[in-house]
C-alpha cells in the first residue's frame, strides 16, 4: 500500500476494510497459546483451537482476511474475532489450526501479508434449522 493511501486511511474516519475491500499488510504473526483456549473474544465467541479465526488491532470484527506465510507461500482465510495483538511488531494473532495450516508452528512466529477479502457471515442469536433437534427438521424444510 503506498505511503499517501495509509496517511489518507489514518486522518480519515473511513474503515480500512470500506475504503479497500483487498487491504495489504505485512508484518509478523503469531498464534494464541492453548492457555487462550475457551476465553472469550472481543466478539464475544470462545477461542477454539480449531477454528479458522484470528485477532487484529483495527480491522472489524468479522472481516475475512486471506493470511500468506511469506517463508513458505502458504495461505489461510481467517475470520477477524478478537482485538490484538498486542506484542509490538505482530500484525495478527492466530488460533492454532490457522497457524497449522501456514506451517509456523514449529517457529512461533512467521512473517505474513494480510489481505482483506471480504465480510464474514453475521452471527444469529436465534436458533438456525443446523442447530434445531431432529424432529423438528421437516417442520423446517419447505413445502412444494
Amino acid at each position: 500500500m503506498s505511503l499517501i493511501m495509509s496517511i489518507m486511511l489514518f486522518f480519515s474516519n473511513i474503515n480500512p476494510a470500506e475504503a479497500l475491500p483487498s487491504l495489504i499488510q505485512k508484518g509478523k504473526a503469531s498464534f494464541y497459546s492453548k492457555k487462550f483456549n475457551g476465553r472469550k473474544t472481543a466478539y464475544g465467541e470462545r477461542v477454539s483451537a480449531e477454528a479458522l479465526e484470528g485477532a487484529h488491532r483495527h480491522l472489524p470484527l468479522n472481516t475475512l482476511v486471506e493470511v500468506t506465510n511469506l517463508d513458505n507461500q502458504c495461505s489461510v482465510i481467517v475470520r477477524i474475532n478478537d482485538r490484538g495483538p498486542f506484542s509490538k511488531g505482530r500484525v495478527i494473532d492466530l488460533t492454532h489450526a490457522a497457524a497449522h495450516a501456514l506451517g509456523m508452528v514449529s517457529k512461533g512466529i512467521a512473517n505474513v501479508s494480510l489481505r482483506v477479502v471480504g465480510k464474514g457471515q453475521a452471527i444469529s442469536l436465534i436458533p438456525s434449522a443446523f442447530t434445531s433437534p431432529i424432529a423438528f427438521q421437516s417442520m423446517l424444510e419447505p413445502v412444494l
